[in-house]
């Protein structure tokens, strides 16, 4: 990972305000509640939203990103809740999770850069165990047209990190699918994720 993407991560997260928020992700807090609590992991986790709200509901939380300034802020957020959660902070290829470890694994907004995109999901995938939940919710190839309308709305600007149905079913194979799709989606989420935008949004259970 670049400096570049971490110094842009850094300094989002370096301000005061919450950049997405502190309420968890609409999907996430959907789909999550169906599931009995266990090990969890989210990566490129952020300010620590998702996380947060996951620990509230038992799971034993674990998280990375790239960002020391995020980690802070999850750090903070989770004292205010009351809750604890085991986030490191580096790449992926330098933070080593086991085997099948976690109970679930929750992809909220975790767009990575192309040349590590698919090794990524690769990997991250082996640490669900079989009987393990997917949640993913990022914003997909046809995001660029709303980012040309509006701004507001937020995500990468480069088309190669954004997603497609096929290249998450491809990468997350063997698995019993709950929902695969790519819909229009009003997004309310702090300051970077405010109006209409196209998501990919899949749910599965490892076999």
């Amino acid at each position: 990972m670049n400096n570049e993407w971490i110094d842009r991560w850094n300094e989002r997260y370096s301000k005061p305000e919450y950049a997405y928020g502190t309420e968890p992700n609409s999907y996430l807090k959907e789909k999550l509640n169906k599931f009995k609590p266990g090990k969890i992991l989210f990566p490129a986790e952020g300010e620590g939203r998702n996380a947060v709200f996951a620990a509230l509901r038992g799971w034993r939380v674990f998280a990375f990103d790239i960002s020391i300034e995020g980690r802070k802020k999850a750090l903070e957020l989770a004292l205010k809740n009351g809750v604890n959660l085991h986030y490191s902070v580096g790449d992926l290829n330098k933070i080593k999770y086991e085997t099948e470890q976690f109970d679930a694994l929750v992809f909220i907004y975790a767009h990575f850069p192309p040349e590590v995109k698919l090794q990524y999901l690769n990997t991250l995938y082996s640490y669900l165990k079989p009987g393990g939940v997917i949640i993913f919710e990022a914003f997909g190839k046809k995001h660029l047209d709303y980012v040309r309308r509006d701004e507001k709305v937020g995500g990468p600007r480069d088309a190669d990190t954004l997603y497609s149905r096929d290249e998450i079913e491809s990468c997350f194979t063997n698995c019993e699918i709950i929902e695969s799709t790519e819909c229009e989606i009003e997004l309310k989420e702090g300051v970077f994720h405010n109006g209409l935008g196209s998501v990919v949004r899949f749910t599965a259970i490892k076999k």
